[in-house]
C-alpha cells in the first residue's frame, strides 16, 4: 500500500481507498456493512471513487 483515503459520509466511516503498486489502480476496502458490495472494487485513475460509494451509501439509507 503506497496511500490511502478515508471516505466517510455525514460522520460515517465508510472505508478506505488504496492505491495500489501501479500508482493508477485504487482498490476500495469496505468498512461499513451498506457499501461491503464494493469492497475490493478496484477503480482507475480516472474515476472517483468516492463518489460510488457515496452513493451506494446513500442508496441504501
Amino acid at each position: 500500500m503506497l496511500e490511502s483515503q478515508i471516505i466517510e459520509v455525514n460522520g460515517t466511516f465508510l472505508g478506505t481507498i488504496i492505491l495500489e503498486a501501479d500508482r493508477s489502480t485504487r482498490r476500495f476496502y469496505a468498512a461499513h456493512e451498506s457499501v461491503k458490495s464494493l469492497h475490493n472494487s478496484k477503480f482507475a485513475q480516472t474515476d472517483d471513487p468516492v463518489v460510488s460509494v457515496a452513493y451506494v451509501f446513500r442508496r441504501g439509507h
